[in-house]
């Protein structure tokens, strides 16, 4: 089986407040394949940026890779959102809307690779994800200066 590691973060300033995401894919040896930095818009709890960033990973896995690859491909989702690896294990009831919402999205997505795993991992070891969703925070709030 393939297996890919993906680093995500979503961060949100005012959270409520502008949300972004930050993306790093690699390959089983930790070998970064391709790294992404979005802003998502206004109005993103960090919660709501967090779980977008993982709609966002399998999305683009699915594009990078094709249909059969990811049918075979064991995908590692490594996040510092604590509540959002254990809501996705089932450890965690989810409690609000909008996230139910996005639940069942990362869930559809889910069904089209061989396996999805998350596992939480410590805020330093999520720095290169963390640097490219404040990264995309940043490029917008310069752009909405001018």
């Amino acid at each position: 089986m393939y297996k890919i590691i993906v680093n995500t973060d979503g961060a949100s300033r005012g959270n409520p407040g502008p949300g972004a995401i930050g993306v790093v894919i690699k390959n089983e040896a930790g070998e970064v394949i391709k790294k992404y930095s979005e802003y998502l818009g206004l109005e993103r709890t960090n919660n709501e940026a967090e779980y977008e960033a993982v709609i966002f990973s399998l999305k683009k896995l699915k594009l990078l890779l094709g249909k059969k690859v990811i049918k075979k491909a064991e995908v590692e989702i490594r996040s510092d959102s604590e509540l959002l690896v254990k809501q996705m294990n089932g450890e965690y009831k989810i409690m609000e809307i909008t996230l139910q919402k996005l639940f069942m999205e990362i869930w559809n997505l889910k069904t089209e690779f061989g396996k999805v795993i998350f596992v939480y991992v410590p805020r330093e070891e999520n720095s290169e994800a963390d640097r490219l969703a404040n990264l995309a925070l940043d490029k917008n709030a310069r752009q909405s200066l001018f």
